[in-house]
């Protein structure tokens, strides 16, 4: 088995990248022995298709589990025909990830979770795909791990600024508050991932 994740990095240090098609690295991770190889992602400029494009780049890897915080309809779809599960919602460090998901913390996403083309800018920027700005305050406590903190080392990606013209503002606040609610998504669907592994633990305890 080998696990993909979207990387902001080239390590397990680095923190998940919010987008997949247009992440900033791929590490694919062999989870019994921690081995990974970082892959820097060649999709990342591509104005379409950059979400199938990496799909079909970890299928070709051998990869069949992804960790990601969002994924599109498209590359939903060819990630599925290659036998890739999706979890979605991912966020935090890398190595945090992949341990929750050992620990059977994540489940399998049953469909996308945000709109095709997720994470592209105006006028061919890179847009708003890792949060804007949530910053170091949603950390969830001093008992969760130092991956647990959900808006850490997502600012990288300056958000793009409006293009000119009479409409660019209106445009622009609506790109930002576009990401912003898939940021809210991404971070509710961790708070369940976390929320469902406490009420297991609780039972086994139980």
């Amino acid at each position: 088995m080998k696990i993909a994740v979207s990387s902001a990095g080239q390590t397990l240090d680095d923190s998940v990248d919010a987008r997949f098609g247009r992440c900033a690295y791929f590490l694919v991770i062999d989870p019994d022995t921690s081995e990974f190889e970082p892959i820097q992602n060649p999709n990342i400029a591509l104005g379409h298709g950059a979400g199938i494009q990496s799909a079909q780049l970890l299928a070709n890897k051998g990869v069949t589990i992804l960790l990601t915080g969002n994924c599109g309809p498209n590359a939903f779809q060819t990630l599925a025909a290659a036998g890739i599960q999706v979890i979605t919602g991912v966020a935090g460090q890398v190595r945090e990830a992949v341990r929750m998901y050992k620990s059977g913390a994540m489940a399998g996403a049953s469909g996308p979770n945000v709109q095709g083309h997720f994470g592209t800018g105006m006028g061919g920027g890179m847009g708003m795909g890792r949060g804007m700005g949530m910053g170091r305050g949603m950390g969830m406590g001093g008992g969760m791990g130092r991956g647990m903190a959900m808006g850490q080392n997502v600012q990288n990606v300056p958000p793009t600024h409006p293009t000119e013209g009479p409409s660019a503002g209106a445009t622009g606040k609506k790109e930002e508050i576009a990401a912003l609610k898939e940021q809210a998504e991404t971070l509710k669907n961790q708070m369940d991932q976390i929320t469902a592994r406490v009420k297991k633990l609780e039972r086994e305890e139980g």
